[in-house]
């Protein structure tokens, strides 16, 4: 059967969720529907159903008089969130790097150099865009939709609170060591390696976004 094909509102959904994830919306921020409909292309109708979707995955929240507004994370809902992710992504780091073929290495070792050339640059969308691109290519060789779906939405807790990053300068001198701990390991063909390399990747951005959060 005919995968049948995405309609606008599915297309619109799919890309304010990922710009949830990479970080750019921020915390707190309201959303505008119609600001997002015209920088989308779209009518407001899409828009609007797109939101009320994500808020009921808990992505935004509807704050009275003042629509849609991006959620700040407490302490202890970012604590929360980060060891989910600790679990979920060190384990589809590891099934993934048993099943990652030669392209997949290629494409992960393209993206380190793209996640050091952005961070050269001060450029943070390029940085973040990049660093979701390496992440989504591991665990999808993982082949475990069940587990990259359950990732997915954490990712949208804590994307808005990523570009924190670039306000911290010391964490610009150390945040893409992991990546770079990760491809080597890969190129060992040390799965658990990977593991720990992208476990001391959520670990160490982690506490330079901690201070960011809430009480």
């Amino acid at each position: 059967m005919k995968t049948p094909a995405p309609t606008q509102q599915d297309q619109t959904y799919a890309r304010l969720r990922q710009w949830l994830t990479v970080g750019q919306f921020l915390p707190g921020e309201r959303l505008k529907i119609h600001a997002i409909a015209d920088k989308l292309g779209v009518g407001v109708m899409p828009v609007r159903a797109a939101l009320q979707r994500l808020a009921a995955e808990g992505a935004l929240v509807n704050v009275p008089h003042a629509g849609m507004t991006v959620p700040k994370l407490s302490l202890a809902e970012f604590d929360d969130v980060l060891q989910t992710r600790l679990l979920l992504e060190g384990e589809a780091a590891e099934r993934g790097a048993h099943r990652l073929d030669a392209a997949g290495l290629e494409a992960l070792l393209a993206l380190e150099q793209h996640m050091c050339n952005a961070l050269a640059a001060h450029d943070a969308k390029a940085y973040l865009y990049a660093n979701e691109l390496f992440h989504l290519r591991l665990y999808q060789a993982a082949a475990s939709p069940t587990l990259m779906a359950l990732i997915e939405t954490v990712w949208l807790k804590v994307g808005p609170l990523s570009n924190k990053l670039f306000e911290v300068s010391a964490s610009l001198r150390v945040i893409n060591e992991a990546h770079g701990d990760a491809v080597m390991a890969l190129q060992a063909k040390d799965s658990a390696g990977v593991r720990r390399a992208i476990e001391k990747d959520l670990f160490v951005a982690g506490q330079f976004l901690r201070p960011f959060c809430g009480g």
